[in-house]
């Protein structure tokens, strides 16, 4: 009988905001308005390593970025896999989720300095992820008694990161600098293990390419971005213009690509595999993300470089690296993730192996800044194009995003 005072109602009401964490594999759905809110502090991140990579655009500067971006990467990763299979959106875990976000902010105030001055803070940050990413775990591990054995696993698995983290702040810098990389490897032996536990607590294949997808978008967005920036540093001048021009024509490019060749023909994959007891498949594509986002993210940092010098009258070797050498990343890593996934090592390597060559190729010859951007731009629509005939021959099997 339902109680109906004052008291009675109000607990009825907390019933209805608290509830206890469920499985939410089994249903249709897509990222929620709260995890789209969460990508916006990680759009901050991207922004503040890609500042400090085109301050120091050497090979300390791209080795600094490519960690530091690992780092805030798994974090992201971390939070979504949680998110992919327990996301039941109640008072509690929104708390969570904007705690962890709240620390994502703190990581990008903190980001171009993570090495140096503001250490500790960067390590508070990702300290309170983990914190929270446990509270997260044990709350699942007590109330879905399914997923109880995978849930001991994160819960086992961020506990010691969290440990190497914190141990990080008491010891020398380079030590604590191998311990960052030891609490990664660490935490990312668990998503390895648990698709291949017995217990059927299975990822969600489709919120799991679209929150993929979005991550895409927001990397992406550092390519727009650098080209208006670009434009206003180099104050419009005419030989700035076109290189702008064409830099949002690769954007384009590599969008294009990503949805509805590389990314999409993921997807497909992915469903084919399912998520009952998941396989290579699952890990393959998951961390086939890293490399590829990574180029994203450079070729985004070179954009801006590229316009900005192009307007002074003069590109260096460097900034030509990132963005041919970004492009080639790009385009290997869609191939491995394919073949990875397909486990059909022969099919189609040819082509972004030829293409990634003639990336690099690009950036080794010393030319204007139009011509290194035209060539990649170029490029890059032979690959939508080639992609978009085979996909339409039906050769390529795809699932759109």
């Amino acid at each position: 009988m339902a109680d109906g005072t004052p008291a009675g109602r109000l607990r009825g009401a907390l019933r209805g905001l608290v509830r206890p964490p469920e499985l939410t594999t089994g249903a249709e759905r897509t990222a929620s308005r709260l995890e789209l809110f969460f990508d916006l502090a990680f759009v901050l991140v991207v922004a503040e390593l890609a500042i400090a990579l085109r301050a120091d655009v050497t090979l300390h500067g791209e080795l600094l970025f490519a960690g530091l971006f690992t780092l805030v990467w798994w974090s992201w990763i971390s939070a979504t896999l949680y998110a992919n299979r327990f996301d039941h959106d109640d008072v509690v875990y929104r708390l969570y989720k904007l705690g962890s976000m709240a620390a994502v902010i703190g990581l990008a105030a903190s980001a171009t300095e993570a090495t140096g001055d503001r250490y500790a803070i960067f390590v508070g940050c990702q300290l309170l992820l983990r914190a929270t990413l446990i509270l997260q775990y044990g709350r699942a591990y007590r109330h879905v008694a399914a997923a109880r054995p995978i849930a001991r696993l994160y819960l086992v698995g961020a506990g010691i990161g969290a440990l190497l983290w914190a141990v990080s702040l008491v010891v020398p810098r380079p030590v604590g600098f191998g311990l960052w990389a030891a609490a990664v490897l660490v935490e990312a032996l668990v998503p390895l293990l648990a698709t291949r536990h017995s217990t059927d607590v299975p990822l969600h294949v489709e919120h799991l390419p679209e929150r993929f997808g979005l991550f895409v978008i927001l990397v992406l967005g550092e390519s727009v971005a650098g080209i208006a920036h670009g434009l206003y540093y180099a104050e419009w001048a005419p030989s700035a213009i076109p290189v702008a021009v064409l830099s949002f024509l690769l954007a384009a490019a590599l969008w294009w690509s990503y949805f509805d060749l590389a990314g999409a023909r993921a997807k497909r994959l992915l469903n084919e595999a399912g998520g009952e007891q998941s396989d290579l498949s699952h890990d393959v594509y998951v961390f086939g993300q890293l490399p590829l986002t990574l180029a994203l993210a450079t070729v985004g940092a070179g954009i801006e470089l590229a316009v900005v010098q192009s307007g002074a009258g003069e590109v260096p070797a460097g900034t030509r690296f990132l963005l041919a050498g970004g492009v080639a990343v790009y385009l290997v890593s869609m191939t491995v993730t394919d073949s990875g996934m397909s486990r059909e090592t022969r099919r189609r390597w040819w082509w972004p192996l030829a293409a990634a060559a003639f990336a690099v190729l690009d950036a080794v010859l010393e030319l204007p800044a139009v011509v290194v951007v035209g060539a990649l731009a170029v490029l890059m629509a032979a690959v939508v194009v080639v992609g978009t005939a085979e996909r339409s021959t039906g050769r390529l099997d795809v699932d759109p995003l």
